[in-house]
Parts: C-alpha cells; sequence; structure tokens
C-alpha cells in the first residue's frame, strides 16, 4: 500500500475476513481510518459487482449507531430504503443506505457489542505492508460532490447528526466523537460521488492520485484558501 503507508504514514490497525471480502484498517494522526477492502469467497459478490461498475475508488463511509433498529426505523422515516440489513451476529449489525439515494456513496450504519470478540485484529497479516519510514499525517475526512447542498445537509446533518459549517461553495459537517469529517461541494449538472481524501499533509501529496485505490488527495488547507 504505497499510498497509505509510504506517503500517508499510515500505522496497521486491524484486518480480517468479511462476508465476501476481506480487509485491513491503517490509522493515522489524530485516530482517523482508511479501510481497504478486496472481493474474497465466490464470484459476483457485492464488492466485485462494484469493481465492474465503477472501478477502485471509495466504496462507503460508515457510522456506529446505538440501536440498529432505530436506525432503521429514521432512515426509512427520512426516505431512505434500507438494504443489505443484517442483525445475525451480536458483534456487528449493519445496514447500508445505496449510493443513489446517498448522494452517490454508500453509507453504512453498524451495531457493535464490545463484549462480543471482533474477528479483526492486529495479528491479521497484511501482505506486502513496508514498515512506515514517515510519520502519519493527518486524515481530515472526505469531498463529496452533491447535486444538492440542500439534500446534502439532510442527509449528513438532519439524519446522520453532523454538525454543519456553511463554507464558500461547500457545506462542512463533523461529529463531535469522530476525527473524521464530510465535506460537499456542489455541482446541480455533475454526477453524484466522492472527489477525494482530504489530509494535513506536505505539499506534495495536494492532488496525488493512487490508481489502484482509485482516490485522490486534497489538502484541507487549500479549502482554506478558497473560503478565506
Amino acid at each position: 500500500m504505497g499510498l497509505l503507508v509510504g506517503r500517508l504514514g499510515g500505522r496497521p490497525h486491524a484486518g480480517g475476513p468479511g462476508i465476501e471480502f476481506r480487509g485491513c484498517q491503517w490509522e493515522f494522526e489524530g485516530g482517523g481510518r482508511i479501510e481497504v477492502i478486496e472481493p474474497d469467497g465466490a464470484p459476483g459478490g457485492f464488492l466485485e459487482r462494484f469493481l465492474d461498475a465503477r472501478g477502485p475508488g471509495v466504496h462507503h463511509v460508515t457510522f456506529k449507531v446505538p440501536d440498529i433498529y432505530r436506525a432503521a426505523d429514521l432512515a426509512r422515516a427520512h426516505g431512505y430504503t434500507v438494504v443489505g440489513f443484517n442483525d445475525a451476529f451480536e458483534g456487528w449489525k449493519e445496514m447500508f443506505l445505496h449510493p443513489r439515494e446517498a448522494q452517490g456513496i454508500v453509507v453504512q450504519l453498524a451495531q457493535t457489542h464490545p463484549s462480543v470478540e471482533d474477528s479483526w485484529g492486529p495479528n491479521f497479516p497484511f501482505p506486502g505492508i513496508e514498515h512506515p519510514t514517515r510519520p502519519p499525517v493527518r486524515v481530515r475526512g472526505l469531498r463529496l460532490r452533491a447535486r444538492s447542498l440542500e439534500r446534502a445537509r439532510a442527509q449528513w446533518e438532519g439524519f446522520l447528526g453532523g454538525c454543519c459549517e456553511p463554507q464558500a461553495r461547500t457545506l462542512v459537517f463533523r461529529w463531535s466523537d469522530s476525527p473524521l469529517e464530510i465535506v460537499i461541494e456542489s455541482d446541480a449538472h455533475a454526477e453524484e460521488a466522492p472527489l477525494a481524501i482530504e489530509i494535513d499533509g506536505p505539499g506534495e501529496l495536494e492532488g496525488y492520485e493512487d490508481t489502484a485505490l482509485g482516490v485522490r488527495l486534497f489538502a484541507a488547507r487549500s479549502r482554506a484558501a478558497t473560503t478565506s
């Protein structure tokens, strides 16, 4: 993972198998994490379908909730179709919002149980991972494009409880219990989609694109410069 480790200085946090995938998480300055997943299991799983349709790129963002059933009811009350609801595992119950309804990105909501041992752990092998040679940068969060800032506010603030900070041409959503934020820029005529991972880091990382992961970097100071 040349981007996450070699350029961003990420530290392996946890990894393991999932349903139709396996994955690893890297942690960065301030506690933000990025997870990389790849298909694993029978052909035709959800991740293979995503890659066939879109290629590599940002797949989902995860929100922890205290009650998955209440979250599902609240999502439906806000007009969303709940997909992939799974409460079969006591330690990890989950549901999803489809990107067609969630402004171009899969939104995962999960209820965890701390007394149940997680199947992911620090001893999962991270093949081909070199020891970081630089301090970890701070990953600020994710930059997305939406057709409507009003709809963005209804989703990230009204449903998901973020604190909204309007800036020039963007909305920034933050959560008191998370080191990560969501930045929305608006274009009424463009496809809704993730645009970049926002970071605080060296200037040479600005605009860097990793084709293997399908992600681009955006320096948060660039946002500040355009909104001052």
